[in-house]
């Protein structure tokens, strides 16, 4: 905590840089606030700094474009409330594909920082082109062929040798697929042999640079979100994405994710080993 001389300086000096940055005079500071020239000479110039009141500091900080916690020192963030807010959380559109620009844009951004991934269903960098092709067909302004091109960008990506990538799933997903369930009922049979078979070998190749864990959704919930490294996070909703800029959101995605992970049903090191029981069984039944 700050003592009341400490915040009267701070209060002071920050005042003084701002009026600065705007090449805003004491005299004009004063009447944009109705005060006497005096009153913001003594806030910039006495020796003995003090804080204003309350209504005096909102003024000043209104006219300067600044917030008023900032002008205080109650906070190191300099913008106005609004102004946080719009900075903080936003909406991007999201077209439903892995060629998407923005997830291309914030995937390079992270590079050399751990991402954490809840995908939508299973994850598109893992797909096999002939999955990528049912899934997508033409649609939404996006071929099938841009799509299996951006997979291969993508697991370029991860091969890389800065990448630390966490892939959080549902259960229920994965052997949603293996059966053919709801989504994937018009995918033969023989293609999710070759999905399962793939997923194998890349959790497999990829270990430890990727891992997959799976968690029990009747257990823990979790909307599909990525976290990228500590500068940003976004949570997937369907055409939008909410997109969070804020320290403490980062961190409460980051803590969310962390436990999907420690409520996984095992080790991601373990994961070939389930795909192959799932792909054993889908090879007996088909």
């Amino acid at each position: 905590m700050m003592d009341k001389r400490e915040r009267a300086r701070l209060f002071q000096e920050r005042l003084a840089s701002v009026m600065a940055e705007r090449a805003i005079s004491k005299s004009a500071l004063a009447r944009a606030i109705h005060a006497d020239r005096s009153t913001v000479s003594i806030l910039l110039t006495s020796d003995a700094a003090r804080l204003p009141n309350a209504q005096l500091a909102a003024e000043c900080a209104f006219e300067l474009g600044v917030s008023t916690d900032w002008l205080l020192g109650l906070t190191d963030r300099r913008e106005k409330g609004a102004d946080i807010l719009e900075v903080a959380v936003r909406m991007e559109t999201a077209e439903r594909a892995p060629s998407d620009d923005a997830i291309y844009r914030w995937h390079e951004q992270s590079r050399g920082m751990k991402v954490r991934h809840v995908p939508a269903t299973l994850p598109d960098m893992l797909k096999t082109e002939s999955v990528l092709r049912f899934e997508y067909g033409d649609t939404l302004g996006r071929t099938s062929d841009q799509a299996v091109t951006d997979m291969r960008d993508r697991l370029a990506y991860l091969r890389a040798p800065d990448t630390d990538y966490e892939i959080a799933m549902p259960v229920d997903a994965l052997d949603g697929f293996a059966h053919g369930d709801s989504y994937w009922a018009d995918l033969p049979v023989e293609l999710r042999i070759e999905q399962l078979e793939h997923l194998k070998r890349l959790t497999e190749e990829l270990y430890p640079s990727l891992r997959l864990y799976l968690f029990d959704r009747k257990k823990i919930f979790s909307a599909p979100i990525t976290v990228y490294g500590t500068f940003q996070a976004t949570i997937y909703i369907g055409r939008v994405y909410f997109v969070l800029s804020e320290r403490r959101q980062i961190l409460e995605l980051t803590r969310h994710f962390d436990g999907l992970v420690r409520a996984a049903l095992f080790e991601a090191r373990r994961m070939p080993d389930f795909v192959a029981e799932r792909l054993e069984r889908l090879r007996q039944n088909a």
